[in-house]
């Protein structure tokens, strides 16, 4: 007798603070008898696994040793067909930035049922952790999410275009970006001010997060004096205008540490990660 496909849920694991998990991603990941994660989940989402899942880490980050999304996207297909139940947990949103859109195509064109479970992107949690909105009626009428890590062969993003967009009130939230970031603020630099406010957000909503803030003109230099490297979003905007002003100058930014947080509300759901489960 043949057994039944399984399915496969692309999880959203969010920035990695795991009390920012939707009930609809733990629900998923407790159901999950087989998960794939991402370098980048943080080690308490995986809290909510059941004690017989089988965990596969399948890291994935610019710069390092990753696995071949290849490798992955057949993984998947294999253990879904096997008729596991299948979660493939990312950090923040599996549909940004995420290539989410192209692992579920391949599993749909295998007939494998898929389901995608939202998160929370790390460009606003970003944004959030410092206090400070995306978008804001008096100071950005939108938002533009972009990567600043070109796929290889293709041509890097044309940035004095983004500024050019960016100067009619849009918020910018890069991602990737620090790699590149002297070419990202040149380019940048050919449509927006120099005292464009700025500000570098590494390890967004985790214990270890900290940030710096200045100006589009030392953008560069502020990523190098703090030694600030990826996983990190760069916002640019208006919208950090009054961090600007509190910071002591454009050139020597703040930086902060972020304190360490275990809450009530998470030590309560690490106590019952297994209520239900096998």
């Amino acid at each position: 007798m043949k057994t039944a496909p399984g399915r496969v849920s692309l999880v959203g694991a969010g920035p990695g603070d795991p009390e920012l998990l939707t009930l609809k991603a733990i629900r998923a990941i407790r159901a999950a008898t087989v998960l794939l994660v991402d370098d980048l989940v943080g080690d308490g989402v995986l809290r909510f696994a059941r004690r017989s899942a089988r965990v596969v880490h399948v890291g994935k980050r610019g710069g390092c040793a990753s696995t071949p999304q290849a490798f992955i996207e057949k993984l998947m297909a294999a253990e879904a067909l096997k008729g596991e139940r299948v979660v493939r947990l990312k950090g923040g949103d599996p549909f940004v930035f995420g290539r989410g859109g192209e692992e579920a195509e391949h599993l749909r064109e295998q007939g494998i049922e898929v389901d995608v479970i939202n998160g929370i992107t790390a460009g606003l949690a970003a944004a959030t952790s410092l206090g400070v909105p995306l978008t804001h009626r008096a100071h950005a009428h939108g938002v533009m999410l972009v990567t600043g890590h070109a796929r290889a062969g293709e041509a890097p993003l044309h940035w004095p275009t983004l500024a050019a967009a960016a100067a009619q009130g849009l918020t910018l939230a890069v991602y990737m970006g620090v790699a590149s970031v002297r070419e990202l603020q040149e380019g940048l630099l050919a449509a927006l001010p120099p005292a464009t406010p700025v500000a570098v957000v590494q390890h967004a909503s985790l214990p270890t997060q900290r940030h710096a803030v200045g100006t589009l003109g030392t953008l560069a230099e502020l990523v190098q004096e703090h030694g600030l490297a990826s996983p990190a979003i760069i916002v640019i905007g208006d919208v950090l205008r009054g961090l600007a002003q509190v910071a002591s100058s454009s050139v020597r930014a703040e930086l902060v540490e972020a304190p360490t947080r275990t809450s009530r509300a998470l030590r309560q759901a690490q106590g019952e990660r297994f209520s239900g489960s096998a």
